[in-house]
């Protein structure tokens, strides 16, 4: 079972904000169902758009979002997942989530408090994602120098800034969030489909540069769960036949015309086709196009054919090979 909680805050009294609510409903879309439409996380989802449409839109308060937090980490569960986009805030005693009854002296939940929960919580696997200013500042306590603060095997923790960073909003929703959004939707799949938190986190980075708000990523796991799976970059069933192909990961498959059979360039020797070694060929282009195959002696592999060369796998290839030999895949 997996489980969401998803917060989009943008009416704030005094101080609103325009493209939380956007960004939590893309989320819900995002997180709901795999790319394939089976399903992925059962969520609840806080929203407080500033012109509500219904009167019976549930204020985020302190206590309100306590009580959703408590019950997405009471029970046992496979992963954990919560979402916040709204304000955040720090003082003396770390960073808050600012809710909607916020207070000069008690402007909401401590991020703290949420790790706290976080680590006494049943789920195998935590997954915290917040787009909000200073929140780099999650489970930081500047008061006692930060002393006894961790995480517990299965935490990860996103945020869009550094401590002391704002959290950018264009073209109505979180700069973050929308590359979170892009990576979820398959920007960060590995070549089985996987995207995980690490992944996510590799596909911000390179993105926003050194002079944007900066992504942090705090991570205490020993395993790498899919927070969504997209369409492998290569065909399973084709991926498992490395093995077949290869019969050592750093084997050189010997290659000649008959793989990509031109007449022209084949020359005399090659004048009929062989349809098995075409689909093995085409195999092999899909290998290379997800960086697992190279040509060896030419640039290209159709010349590595026609000139009878050879291909092998990259060591991203050898990673995918031992899978596919170890039956994990």
């Amino acid at each position: 079972m997996r489980k969401a909680l998803i917060v989009g805050i943008d009416d704030y009294p005094n101080i609103p904000l325009s493209g939380c609510v956007n960004d939590a409903n893309k989320m819900e879309g995002v997180l709901k169902r795999h790319e394939d439409g089976s399903p992925n996380f059962q969520y609840k989802k806080l929203v407080a758009p500033r012109q509500p449409t219904t009167s019976s839109i549930m204020p985020i308060t302190r206590s309100i979002l306590k009580k959703h937090l408590e019950d997405l980490f009471r029970d046992e569960c496979d992963v954990a997942l919560f979402y916040f986009s709204g304000h955040g805030t720090e003082n003396i005693l770390g960073g808050y989530l600012v809710t909607l009854d916020y207070e000069k002296n008690d402007p909401g939940i401590s991020m703290q408090d949420i790790l706290t929960l976080a680590n006494k919580s049943k789920a195998h696997e935590v997954v915290i994602i917040l787009d909000c200013c200073d929140s780099g500042n999650f489970g930081k306590i500047p008061a006692l120098d930060n002393a006894g603060v961790f995480l517990r095997e299965g935490i990860s923790v996103l945020t869009a800034s550094l401590a002391d960073q704002s959290s950018i909003e264009v073209n109505g929703g979180g700069i973050f969030t929308a590359l979170v959004y892009e990576a979820l939707k398959g920007g960060a799949s590995d070549v089985i489909g996987h995207v995980n938190v690490a992944n996510i986190y590799a596909y911000v980075d390179q993105i926003l540069g050194a002079w944007d708000q900066r992504p942090l990523i705090m991570s205490h796991i020993s395993k790498l769960l899919p927070i969504r799976k997209c369409k492998p970059q290569v065909d399973l069933a084709i991926l498992r036949r490395l093995p077949e192909y290869f019969p050592a990961s750093n084997y050189q498959y010997p290659l000649d015309p008959s793989y990509e059979w031109d007449k022209h360039d084949a020359g005399p020797d090659y004048q009929t086709r062989d349809p098995e070694h075409e689909t093995i060929f085409s195999h092999f282009q899909k290998y290379r196009d997800a960086y697992l195959l190279v040509p060896v002696g030419e640039d290209h592999l159709y010349y590595a054919a026609i000139h009878s060369k050879a291909c092998k796998l990259t060591a991203l290839g050898q990673f995918y090979w031992n899978l596919a030999h170890q039956g994990k895949i």
